[in-house]
């Protein structure tokens, strides 16, 4: 028996995953040529694409602006957003891009445009061909339920919820998503990033030997906070400040440190087992506008052959740290980008891929169970480091935990914290 057969992932352990992948990739295809009884409309390689933004703050907007600068022959024909100074300010953004064909491919009229909480149902209902969710983390598994229901192709940001309630939520609606052939790709971009792509499938093949331990990293500053002003209630206090509380974010290492746990997650081949973990609330000072996240996580998953992955995220300004993926092997180590070469802006390149999914000209792609393992991955962490317990894959599963207010009133009150401690619950 090899010395690290119960210490390290095998080659063998790699060709499994890998096959389970072309399993899936298969029932993709399958489901796509299926597409036709279901009513999902069929485009063919020249057919244009029509466009919908949901969510109009930094990310949406500049994912909307890489699907156009990706792919010529799609528009952007509708937007909404919860505030109109944000859909205002995106629409700017957009219609007067730098590039010239962006700007061509800008097609949006102000019958188009929604605002408000609900204005996803109005976007929903328009003849848009795909949907772009750049909206918040909390309202993710609501919102691409109602998309699989619109039967609209999808492009979602990450993290897609911030509890596991909303995790299954959002697996029930992937996998009926791929039973209809609609395509749907997730902004982990690392998946379509050719360094990562080439390196982790000669990891795979065994480049490194077998894999005996890695680490994974997201330590950095405070993105962002917003002072409350006199006119903003609670709610929109919350929304427009939304990074800073736990039931609209998930959390730094949901909303953030997912990229890396997802690296994690793709070279092993699946989800951690089991994950023990800290975290606190180190210099942020209980203050409204800090909200009731941590500014800190330190964790330790194991796989279920036995290697383990140390994961660092903080949020301290001022210190050093890094972003990064490193793994381990018996032959050597690596970051998991240095043996692939370089491609397009994995942020275009997510979406040349979603269209040619569509399209029929590339592989069909639904990565939403994937990318909701890696979601799972850092709330398991964070429910560790909340509750000081051992947390396994099977309780994250299983748990009933649901942390987003069960309706959303501007007239209502939303408290902010406590602040958890270990003991205090997930």
């Amino acid at each position: 028996m090899n010395s690290h057969d119960n210490q390290g992932i095998t080659r063998r352990d790699f060709g499994r995953a890998t096959a389970a992948g072309f399993a899936i990739l298969a029932s993709g295809v399958a489901s796509a040529a299926a597409a036709t009884k279901t009513g999902v409309k069929k485009h063919g390689k020249t057919d244009l694409l029509k466009v919908g933004l949901l969510g109009c703050g930094n990310r949406g907007t500049g994912a909307a602006t890489q699907m156009l600068l990706g792919n010529r022959n799609v528009r952007l024909v509708a937007m909404t957003d919860t505030f109109k100074d944000r859909l205002d300010a995106s629409r700017n953004s957009i219609k007067n891009h730098k590039d010239a064909q962006v700007k061509k491919q800008y097609a949006v009229s102000d019958k188009n445009c929604f605002i408000g909480l609900d204005a996803y149902k109005q976007i929903l209902a328009t003849d848009i061909d795909i949907i772009i969710h750049g909206a918040l983390p909390y309202c993710r598994p609501m919102h691409i339920e109602a998309a699989v229901k619109a039967k609209k192709h999808i492009f979602t940001e990450k993290p897609v919820a911030v509890d596991p309630t909303g995790i299954r939520q959002f697996m029930a609606a992937a996998k009926e998503a791929q039973s209809l052939g609609l395509s749907l790709v997730a902004g982990t971009q690392r998946r379509h990033q050719k360094e990562y792509v080439e390196t982790i499938e000669k990891l795979r093949d065994g480049a490194i030997g077998d894999i005996l331990a890695g680490r994974v990293y997201w330590c950095g500053g405070l993105p962002f906070v917003h002072e409350r002003k006199p006119e903003w209630n609670d709610l929109e206090t919350r929304i427009r400040n939304w990074y800073a509380y736990c039931w609209i974010a998930g959390d730094n290492i949901v909303e953030q440190h997912v990229h890396n746990l997802d690296i994690m997650n793709w070279v092993m081949g699946g989800p951690p087992k089991s994950v023990f973990a800290s975290g606190g609330r180190t210099w942020k000072p209980k203050e409204e506008k800090y909200g009731d996240i941590y500014d800190n996580f330190s964790c330790d998953y194991e796989f279920p052959n036995g290697v383990h992955f140390s994961s660092f995220s903080r949020h301290w300004n001022g210190c050093d740290g890094g972003v990064f993926e490193e793994v381990v092997g018996t032959k050597g180590k690596s970051n998991c980008h240095d043996q692939g070469g370089s491609g397009l802006d994995p942020y275009v390149q997510e979406h040349v891929d979603l269209v040619n999914s569509i399209r029929g000209t590339g592989p069909y792609l639904n990565e939403g169970v994937q990318v909701a393992e890696s979601t799972l991955t850092a709330i398991m962490g964070r429910m560790s480091a909340y509750t000081g317990k051992k947390i396994t894959w099977e309780d994250a599963m299983k748990s009933d935990l649901s942390i987003v207010p069960q309706d959303l009133d501007w007239k209502k009150s939303y408290p902010v914290g406590p602040i958890p401690a270990p003991g205090s619950g997930a």
